[in-house]
C-alpha cells in the first residue's frame, strides 16, 4: 500500500480506491460493454423508421453530457467545503445504483428502448458529476509527494474492477447461445439475463461504495478554508474568475485546457461506442463483446504504464502527440475495414495508445502548472473536460444521420481526436531530458 499522509488511515485510501473499482466496472457494463449494447441490438431491433437505436445511443449520451457540463460548476464550488463531499458522494452513488436496478425492467421489446435509454443517460450523468466530489477527497487524502500513487492506485483499482465485474458477468449470466446462457443457466428469454447482470452491476457498486460512504466524514479536511455559500449563478462566476486568473498568469495553461478537454472527449467516446459499433458494424457478438472488453482494459493498463516510463524519457506533449496520431491512423484503418478480425486488431490497437494518453494529460498539466496552483488547475481541468462532454456523442449520432450508416458514427470521433490533435500541437510543454524538467 503507498503512504499515506499524516493522520489518514491506510484503509481510507484503501476505501477511495473502492470506491473507484466499483465505479469504473459498473460503468463498463452500463455504458459500455453490456447494456448499451442490449439496448441497440436487441430492444431496439425492428424499431419502425426514423433514426437507428446507435444513433438515439449517441443522441442520449449527447443529453447526459450536457447535464454534466451545466450542473458539474456548481457541484465542484459547492463541495469545495470539505465536509459536503461525502454528501454528494452519497446521493450521486445512490441514484446511479437504484437507476441500474432499474434497467432490469427493461424488456426485449422496442417499447421500452426509450425508457433503457433515459436510465442509461441519467445513471451516465450521476457517475461523472460524481466523479466531482470523489476526486476533491484525493486532497484529503494525498500529500503533493504521495498524490500521484494514490491516485494511480484509484485509476488501477477502476481497471481491475472493470475487468473482473466483466468476467463474472460473461461467466455467469451471458457465456454460450443457447436458451439458457452462462453457468448459472439464466435464460435469455426477454433479455432476463442482461436484466439481472444489471442487479448484479448494481449491488457491485454498492458494495465497493460503502466504505469510502461510511468513513469519508473521519478524513481530515487538508484542503480546509472559509467556505461561503453561492449561487447557481455565482458557482459559474467563480469558475469564470478562475478561467480569467489564468489565462492572465499562463494563456498556454488555458490553451492547454481547451485542448485536452477535446481529446478527452474523442478518447471517452472510442471506448463509449467501440463494443456498439463492434457488435453493429463489425459482427462481434454480445457475447464475446465482453471478452474483447476484458482484454481491453488490460490492453489499456498496460499501455498507461508503458506510456508512463517513455513520459519520464520524452516528456508528456510528445507521447500524446504520438498516440493520438497512432489512434487517428488506426481509426481510419477501422473506418475502412471489415469484420471481427479487424475489429479485435484495430480495437485493442487503439486502447493500447489509449491509456498512455490519459495518463500523460494529467502529468502535463501538472507540469505546466506552477507550484500551489494545482488546485486550481485540476479543478479547472475537471470542470473543461465536463464542459464538452458531449461532443463525441453529438457527433457521434450526427455522422450516424447524415450518412444513414452506424460506421460513420466512428468518423465523428476522429474527428475530435483530429480537433484535439490540432489544438495539441500549438500548446508549449516544458522541455525535458532524460527524465528531468528544465
Amino acid at each position: 500500500m503507498t503512504e499515506a499522509p499524516t493522520g489518514v488511515r491506510r484503509s481510507r485510501i484503501a476505501a477511495w480506491a473502492l470506491w473507484d473499482c466499483g465505479f469504473v466496472g459498473l460503468n463498463a457494463i452500463v455504458v459500455t460493454f453490456v447494456f448499451s449494447v442490449y439496448l441497440t441490438e436487441s430492444v431496439g431491433e425492428g424499431m419502425p423508421g426514423g433514426a437507428s437505436p446507435t444513433s438515439w445511443l449517441g443522441r442520449a449520451l449527447t443529453i447526459a453530457g450536457l447535464t454534466v457540463a451545466t450542473l458539474a460548476p456548481v457541484i465542484g464550488v459547492w463541495v469545495q467545503a470539505p465536509q459536503r463531499r461525502r454528501r454528494a458522494l452519497t446521493i450521486l452513488t445512490g441514484l446511479a445504483v437504484v437507476l441500474t436496478a432499474a434497467m432490469s425492467l427493461i424488456r426485449d421489446d422496442p417499447r421500452y428502448l426509450f425508457a433503457g435509454l433515459a436510465l442509461l443517460a441519467a445513471t451516465a450523468a450521476c457517475g461523472d458529476l460524481a466523479g466531482v466530489p470523489y476526486n476533491a477527497m484525493l486532497r484529503q487524502l494525498a500529500t503533493p509527494a504521495t498524490s500521484g500513487r494514490i491516485s494511480g492506485l484509484g485509476s488501477g483499482a477502476g481497471f481491475l474492477g472493470s475487468v473482473l465485474l466483466l468476467l463474472l458477468v460473461y461467466v455467469g449470466f451471458i457465456m454460450g447461445d443457447g436458451p439458457q446462457r452462462g453457468l448459472l443457466g439464466i435464460p435469455a428469454d426477454d433479455g432476463l439475463n442482461i436484466r439481472l447482470v444489471m442487479v448484479v452491476a448494481a449491488v457491485w457498486f454498492a458494495l465497493f461504495a460503502l466504505p469510502l460512504l461510511f468513513t469519508a466524514h473521519h478524513l481530515t479536511p487538508l484542503d480546509a478554508a472559509p467556505h461561503v455559500p453561492v449561487s447557481m449563478l455565482g458557482a459559474y462566476r467563480r469558475v469564470w474568475a478562475d478561467l480569467v486568473a489564468e489565462w492572465r498568469r499562463d494563456r498556454n495553461l488555458v490553451y492547454y485546457l481547451a485542448a485536452s478537454a477535446i481529446f478527452r472527449d474523442g478518447l471517452t467516446g472510442v471506448f463509449t461506442f467501440g463494443a456498439v459499433l463492434g457488435v453493429s458494424v463489425y459482427g462481434i457478438s454480445q457475447a464475446d463483446v465482453l471478452m474483447f472488453g476484458v482484454v481491453a482494459c488490460i490492453v489499456a493498463g498496460f499501455g498507461a504504464v508503458v506510456g508512463g516510463l517513455v513520459d519520464d524519457r520524452i516528456g508528456s506533449k510528445p507521447v500524446i502527440v504520438g498516440s493520438l496520431t497512432v489512434m487517428i491512423a488506426v481509426g481510419l484503418t477501422l473506418l475502412s475495414a471489415s469484420g471481427p478480425t479487424a475489429f479485435w486488431l484495430c480495437g485493442l490497437a487503439l486502447c493500447l495508445f489509449l491509456g498512455p494518453t490519459q495518463a500523460s494529460a494529467r502529468t502535463l498539466l501538472l507540469r505546466l502548472t506552477t507550484d500551489g496552483r494545482e488546485g486550481v488547475a485540476f479543478g479547472l481541468y475537471t470542470m473543461t473536460g465536463r464542459a464538452v462532454s458531449f461532443l463525441a456523442p453529438w457527433l457521434f449520432f450526427l455522422f450516424v444521420d447524415v450518412f444513414n450508416a452506424d460506421r460513420a458514427g466512428l468518423g465523428g470521433i476522429l474527428v475530435v481526436l483530429v480537433v484535439g490533435l490540432g489544438a495539441m500541437l500549438v500548446v508549449r510543454a516544458p522541455h525535458q531530458r532524460h527524465g528531468v524538467e528544465n
